[in-house]
């Protein structure tokens, strides 16, 4: 799994489809499972939330977001082992 590609496949779920996106706020751990349709250890999880949180926040910053977002997906890819 590409983790950057999971974030901007699960961000572009939370923008477009308004249930999913209330879903993934009111619960995020059991949106992103549904999603992903497995069960990931808590770390991992926590992560790709963060990860989606961050991207869709920035998303709505513009262009002042990349150097944040980078800093995420850092994070995100070191606990899949893919620095």
């Amino acid at each position: 799994m590409e983790i950057k590609e999971k974030i901007e496949e699960i961000v572009e779920k939370v923008k477009s489809d308004k249930d999913f996106g209330k879903h993934f706020k009111e619960d995020p751990v059991k949106a992103l499972e549904g999603v992903l349709g497995t069960d990931l250890p808590d770390e991992q999880v926590k992560a790709l939330i963060e990860g989606v949180k961050a991207k869709v926040n920035l998303d709505e910053l513009g262009d002042k977001a990349g150097d944040f977002l980078g800093g995420a997906m850092d994070k995100v890819k070191g606990l899949f082992g893919k620095k």
